[in-house]
């Protein structure tokens, strides 16, 4: 099962967006900070947005890019100030991974000097199953792509484990039977890391070291 996205034009505050509208019942899990943590989500957003970006009130910014798009129930919203235009796709045995990819302030995980400053630059990750996987395996998925997309990082001497603000969203059908594991030497989980280290290598070959 593939959801394609589809691109939404500029509005006032933001640049492009990507949307995604599901119209059957699918189970995610997303780092995003609005929609994040297990849901069913009706719908998707990666939207686009200036560099000065300002806005903590992401909610309702979300909120009001849904209504305007008539897009109705809850869902999912991700921030970035990439060209979502310029998203990179990869496949890899049924497991899909749409990428944005921006890496103008890379940080390392662990660094005592980053402190809780606003970095631009960001990776977000939508990730598409055909199968479906029990809520431990979709954690352990999350995992899987989180250690591909830094495997790509350190392969391409990007000084950094990722960006302050990268996004990741997994997203799989409803379904009676569930796969238990999702790691990255399960089925699923190998297939969803190998996806994501092609989609991120993409993005950082055709925009190196680029946010825009």
């Amino acid at each position: 099962m593939t959801y394609g996205a589809s691109i939404l034009p500029p509005g006032p505050d933001h640049r492009h967006v990507l949307v995604w509208q599901f119209d059957r019942p699918v189970h995610a899990l997303s780092s995003a900070s609005v929609g994040g943590g297990f849901s069913t989500p009706a719908w998707l957003l990666n939207v686009g947005v200036p560099h000065d970006y300002s806005r903590i009130d992401l909610d309702e910014h979300a909120a009001a890019i849904a209504t305007g798009r008539d897009l109705s129930g809850s869902g999912i919203a991700m921030f970035t100030a990439v060209d979502v235009t310029r998203a990179e796709h990869a496949c890899f045995e049924g497991a899909s991974v749409c990428a944005t990819v921006g890496v103008t302030k890379p940080t390392w995980a662990a660094d005592p000097e980053a402190g809780h400053a606003l970095w631009p630059g960001t990776i977000n990750l939508v990730a598409q199953l055909p199968v479906a996987l029990e809520q431990p395996a979709m954690v352990q998925a999350l995992l899987a792509m989180t250690e591909a997309k830094t495997q790509a990082l350190l392969e391409t001497q990007v000084p950094g484990t990722g960006t302050a603000s990268d996004a990741i969203t997994l997203v799989c059908p409803v379904a009676d039977r569930a796969e238990r594991f999702g790691g990255v030497r399960s089925t699923w989980g190998h297939r969803l890391a190998m996806a994501t280290h092609a989609a991120v290598h993409q993005g950082l070959a055709a925009h190196p070291g680029r946010a825009r």
